[in-house]
């Protein structure tokens, strides 16, 4: 799935790269910040030394430009990757699937398909933004702003070690909330699956006063993705109190410990309020590491169902040497027998043998679902048949280049489709290059 996807960054590698370096830049300059204020306070401001006062202050005032530049770096690169990886994908998965066979479509239904390309894109595009500016980030800021603690008081310093590790078993309990993230994305295919019937057919739901059972059929769809977020959100709300109320201890032991710690001269006042600092900035980024491991939890489900389109291979492929002339317009059928599933128990066609010269007219007749538009959809090969070959211009269609066979064969299915633009654009689906006349 990783190697699917990361295909899609191909014209964004040095935005992608880029959003990682500013965003690291921006966490130096945040951890030595706190330091430099420590030796302001205990060298500057209880000695009386203006001069140092204003020297630091000039180092952090270039220091904090420095790291809005970094960040704001961060935010432009990371956008501009995120997005144009959002549209690679889009691109990549429209193309692919405009080479499906029909065989191909018949296993995603038409919503599932849109909410692959809208909703399941979206979420990688956030978490691939995610993951460049936070994934990065916070894990560095983590581990350097711990080093600093350990660095100022390494006895201190255990305090926000023991919370980083308690906060890191508890958020690998989050991991239980992946199984309920791929359910509401099948459940959000319902959901347009309904809006999208309903749309289309909204004369018929008027024309039989059908709106209320619409309705209800939408509300059943739309409260069964509601379930499951709650499911989700459920098992994850339990993270942020938790995470508070570790904060919130760990800065009351650190205050404690720390003010005991000055009296009895084994730490300044500067060096406790760059642990405080630090304090904030460890659990800040904690929180952080929370918030992408939900998002690469949820954007993993969009991530497979992504990924299954994109490897998707069309059943119905080109021979190594095509035919690219038809002969003629005759038509054989040479005991075919078909079936649209393999495991099917009987074909629904079953060893049809059939003549038809080039220049006939012939008529077939049957009942709903006797398999008419099957037999003819296989002359253009829109389907292989499971058994036997069906021939036009005395050749296996299966030896045919199949652009040339589908130019050749002309097709007209049983549901009209009008696409958007003018009716004279329609018309040209059959020849771009045709005139007015």
């Amino acid at each position: 799935m990783i190697k699917t996807l990361a295909k899609n960054i191909k014209g964004f590698v040095k935005e992608s790269v880029l959003t990682p370096f500013f965003m690291i830049l921006e966490v130096i300059v945040e951890t030595i910040i706190p330091f430099l204020m420590s030796s302001m306070i205990d060298d500057g401001i209880n000695k009386g030394d203006m001069q140092h006062i204003l020297i630091t202050g000039g180092y952090m005032g270039a220091l904090a430009l420095t790291g809005l530049f970094a960040g704001m770096m961060g935010g432009i690169y990371g956008a501009k990757a995120s997005a144009g990886f959002a549209r690679n994908l889009r691109r990549s998965m429209f193309a692919n699937i405009q080479s499906f066979s029909f065989a191909n479509i018949d296993r995603y239904s038409t919503a599932g398909l849109v909410t692959r390309m809208t909703t399941d894109v979206t979420n990688l595009q956030n978490a691939y933004q995610m993951l460049l500016r936070m994934c990065f980030r916070a894990p560095v800021s983590l581990i350097c702003a711990m080093a600093m603690t350990f660095i100022i008081n390494a006895r201190l310093a255990c305090i926000y070690l023991i919370a980083t590790i308690l906060l890191s078993v508890v958020l690998a309990f989050m991991k239980a909330t992946y199984k309920y993230f791929s359910q509401v994305f099948e459940k959000y295919d319902e959901l347009n699956a309904s809006v999208q019937e309903n749309v289309t057919s909204i004369r018929v739901v008027k024309a039989f006063v059908r709106e209320k059972h619409e309705v209800g059929k939408f509300r059943k769809a739309a409260d069964n993705v509601y379930r499951l977020f709650v499911k989700a959100e459920n098992a994850m709300v339990t993270v942020s109190p938790i995470m508070m109320v570790t904060s919130y201890a760990s800065i009351i032991l650190v205050s404690w410990f720390g003010a005991n710690m000055i009296v009895s001269s084994e730490l300044t006042t500067g060096e406790l309020t760059s642990m405080l600092t630090y304090c904030m900035n460890i659990l800040m980024n904690l929180l952080m590491v929370a918030m992408v491991f939900v998002m690469l939890t949820m954007s993993l489900a969009s991530g497979k169902r992504v990924a299954g389109v994109l490897n998707e291979k069309s059943t119905l492929a080109n021979p190594e040497n095509p035919v690219y002339e038809v002969k003629d317009g005759s038509i054989e059928f040479d005991n075919v027998s078909f079936s649209y599933n393999t495991k099917a128990e009987k074909p629904i066609l079953n060893d049809i043998n059939l003549k038809i010269k080039s220049g006939e007219t012939i008529g077939i007749i049957g009942g709903t679902g006797s398999s008419k538009t099957s037999l003819v959809n296989l002359i253009a090969r829109l389907y292989d048949v499971t058994e036997g070959s069906v021939k036009v211009g005395g050749k296996d269609v299966r030896d045919y280049d199949i652009e040339t066979l589908r130019d050749k064969v002309s097709v007209v299915l049983q549901s009209n489709v009008l696409f958007s633009g003018t009716i004279l654009d329609n018309l040209r689906w059959g020849n771009e290059n045709a005139t007015e006349e």
